[in-house]
């Protein structure tokens, strides 16, 4: 996400072998958090992993990222066991896209 030459969002999507969406690194300028930017986002992440096939789509994030878990929680994701190994999770989402 760009405006007037900042960046103000990013996040990727990769794919895991077993076909899973994976959402990595997001993150949203603080100037717009809590205005749905973050909400937008995800949603865009989403699709582009309904775009390359995939039925799930998982995540982790930090412990102290209390906002971003309510925002998962939200959007239709469940807590899941790890997932993977990352030091810096605390927290596995997974949700299944339709």
């Amino acid at each position: 996400m760009r405006a007037a030459g900042s960046v103000l969002g990013c996040g990727g999507v990769r794919t895991t072998p077993d076909g899973i969406a994976e959402i990595k690194r997001m993150w949203i300028s603080p100037e717009l958090r809590g205005r749905g930017a973050g909400r937008a986002l995800l949603n865009s992440l989403e699709d582009q992993a309904r775009r390359l096939g995939c039925a799930r789509v998982r995540l982790d994030t930090a412990a102290e990222l209390g906002e971003a878990q309510a925002m998962y929680a939200k959007a239709g994701y469940t807590e899941i066991p790890a997932y993977n190994d990352n030091p810096y999770a605390a927290h596995w989402f997974e949700k299944g896209l339709r």
